[in-house]
């Protein structure tokens, strides 16, 4: 009888493929008799290059990609040089004699507990600081570097987890499906599997006994890995189902109800890659592309110069343009402090211009130019918003620079509770799931221990969508999801139930989720979302709405 093995399902689609694990990773150097101290300088300065080379390559590979894959690579390309690392590092080699590569494990090590000790978007971090250790220590000893394997035939690529370097640049021609036991519903891996539309299952039970070349059949959408399947199943999972490349039509549910089916894009480059999707605007700009990496904030014409690009790809639709997200997993010198205890809860978002009002007042600036220039219909709004002062000084704000459509973020407890009164000042709202999950469920989202808490399926998460959409409906105000909530086809219909306006995704994901809302009416999609929130778990209200939706088992989603 075929084994089946169950884990978070976190990006839809099926295949049947052997499975190819994960190169064994760069081995911790061994301890060494001390460096003499006339070799010392050099070593120092051996660390200092690699971590510079493992910083271009980094760069080099965001170049070559677009979006959220662009966008991860180049923050992660930020710690291969970071300062706590590479002085600690260096450090270690001319105080203590510890060679190069040593060195820069121990370092590494030391950050990546502090890290992971901060819980939250920050403990992230932690998987990238291992990365670039990695990275860093093969440069200096002369071993290959971590990475995909390559194999003659396409495979299911199974691993504990996965560095968002690596699942950056994946090739869905080879790789099929992603089975891990680490991670969670909304870490990097998921995000970006979902943007590459390859079929991922995470915090899978029993994956780290899966064996090289085994057969095994993937249901991104369940959640299930079937081991050494029998014919029948094979063949039916490697069916080719082929939704359409791009939305070829507004998104509505089945009686003609319309839900706005937008984009999320994290740098120009995503622009054209989401209209050639099909996106009806964007939902989400995240302008972080333009701050990381630098020690100074760019100025306003750098800016203008880069949010022009994106509105022009999309003339006479809707494009949501949020201010600055620094803070917790994003820091940066000019706008964050470094000793923080813990940044997750700390200054953040909307709260970094509470002591940097230039840099918020620079960048509305630079978004009015730049809107004025062109035809796309600009939004604004703020992450991190908590509450009604915080609205009122942000609209202002926006007023001020002749920006009339100004929103807010909700991705904590407290805005979603008191969206009546937020939204009485912001004209519309968008909800933030992946933080708003962490904060409802106070589940960090890479623990794949936590993983059945990490997930919007629960009904806490669903009760707090509701509330923030039944407050905005006083005011007649528009709420809609930015999360990876909304590429979810089975949740996108749970979330239209709710009040949901609009649904903003990886443009991968706009073909799936279009055709699922088609074929279930608004009445529909309320029961369904009654069914999620009645549910006593997460797992229970996913099961329970898949079951009333048919055309998931059709699409083979």
């Amino acid at each position: 009888m075929t084994q089946v093995l169950r884990g978070v399902a976190v990006s839809a689609g099926r295949c049947a493929a052997p499975v190819a694990r994960m190169a064994a990773a760069v081995a911790e150097p061994a301890p060494a008799p001390a460096l003499d101290e006339s070799k010392r300088e050099a070593a120092a300065a051996a660390i200092v290059a690699a971590s510079q080379q493992v910083q271009q390559d980094l760069l080099a590979a965001a170049a070559s990609v677009s979006g959220t894959a662009a966008e991860i690579l180049t923050v992660t390309s930020t710690m291969a040089t970071d300062p706590a690392l590479v002085s600690s590092a260096t450090t270690k080699v001319t105080d203590d004699g510890e060679s190069p590569e040593r060195a820069v494990w121990l370092a590494a090590d030391a950050l990546a507990e502090q890290l992971a000790a901060l819980g939250g978007n920050l403990a992230e971090r932690a998987t990238d600081v291992r990365d670039v250790r990695s990275r860093i220590v093969a440069h200096l000893t002369g071993v290959p570097g971590p990475g995909v394997p390559r194999r003659d035939e396409p495979f299911v690529l199974v691993a504990e987890d996965l560095a968002p370097a690596d699942t950056a640049t994946l090739d869905p021609a080879s790789v099929l499906a992603i089975v891990t036991s680490g991670g969670g519903p909304t870490s990097h891996t998921s995000i970006l599997a979902r943007s590459l539309g390859i079929p991922c299952i995470v915090a899978t039970i029993g994956a780290d006994d899966l064996v090289d070349g085994q057969v095994i059949a993937v249901d991104g959408g369940s959640g299930e890995v079937h081991v050494e399947p029998d014919a029948e199943l094979i063949e039916r999972f490697s069916l080719e189902i082929s939704l359409p490349e791009a939305l070829t039509e507004p998104g509505r549910t089945k009686d003609g109800h319309a839900v706005a089916l937008l984009a999320n894009i994290g740098n120009p480059d995503g622009a054209d890659a989401a209209a050639q999707a099909g996106a009806e605007g964007v939902g989400l700009f995240r302008t972080e592309f333009c701050f990381l990496g630098r020690e100074t904030a760019p100025s306003v014409e750098e800016q203008v110069a880069q949010y022009g690009k994106v509105l022009e790809a999309f003339p006479g639709k809707k494009v949501v343009i949020r201010t600055l997200d620094a803070g917790a997993d994003k820091p940066l010198p000019f706008v964050t402090a470094d000793d923080e205890p813990n940044p997750a809860l700390g200054v953040r978002g909307l709260r970094t211009s509470w002591d940097r009002p230039d840099v918020l007042e620079d960048q509305l600036q630079a978004i009015a130019q730049a809107a004025k220039a062109a035809e796309a219909d600009v939004h604004v709004m703020a992450p991190m918003v908590a509450t009604v002062a915080e609205t009122e000084t942000f609209v202002d704000a926006c007023a001020r620079h002749g920006i009339g459509q100004a929103g807010i973020m909700i991705e904590i407890p407290a805005s979603a509770l008191r969206a009546r009164d937020l939204l009485k000042v912001a004209s519309f709202a968008s909800i933030g799931t992946n933080d708003l999950t962490q904060y409802a469920m106070a589940s960090d989202r890479e623990l794949a221990s936590l993983a059945s808490l990490s997930t919007p399926w629960q009904p806490a998460v669903l009760d707090l969508i509701a509330a923030a959409c039944d407050g905005a409906a006083r005011h007649g105000r528009p709420v809609g999801v930015c999360g990876e909530a909304a590429a979810d086809p089975a949740l996108a219909a749970v979330l239209v139930g709710l009040g949901v306006a609009s649904l903003s995704m990886t443009p991968r994901s706009l073909p799936a989720v279009g055709a699922i809302l088609a074929t279930v009416e608004l009445d529909e999609c309320r029961a369904l979302a009654e069914v999620a929130r009645d549910a006593s778990s997460a797992d229970e209200a996913r099961a329970a709405v898949r079951d009333r939706i048919p055309a998931l088992e059709e699409w083979a989603l």
